[in-house]
């Protein structure tokens, strides 16, 4: 099974930066889509950025230029580079993987199967 764990969150003023983590472990091709997903108190878990099979990267358009996603295949671990953030961003950041998903479904929480246990992510103004 596909096992997940997120590392690197804390605490930042606003326009600050952090580089999330997050470890996989499991057959690679049960987890050949990973993405970032937050969750803020009180709403719904969105879609942050995903990236696919061939190596693509999509982003929700709210932290477009400011993120960014990548892999290191050879230690297994994504990365969430987060630039310039705001306090709205404040949130629990979750790392999720599966074998595939289909792109109409990237950033709905429903399509994926795998989760981690989350890392706090606070911007205070």
């Amino acid at each position: 099974q596909v096992q997940l764990a997120e590392s690197g969150g804390g605490s930042v003023q606003t326009g600050g930066s952090l580089n999330l983590s997050c470890a996989a472990s499991g057959p690679t091709s049960s987890r050949g889509y990973m993405g970032w997903f937050r969750q803020a108190p009180g709403k719904e878990r969105e879609g942050v950025a995903i990236i696919n099979k061939g190596g693509g990267s999509y982003y929700a358009t709210s932290v477009k230029g400011r993120f960014t996603i990548s892999r290191d295949s050879v230690k297994n671990i994504l990365y969430l580079q987060m630039n310039s953030l705001k306090p709205e961003e404040t949130a629990m950041y979750y790392c999720a993987a599966d074998a595939f998903v289909v792109s109409g479904r990237w950033f709905d929480p429903a399509a994926w199967g795998n989760w981690g246990q989350g890392t706090q992510v606070t911007v205070s103004s």
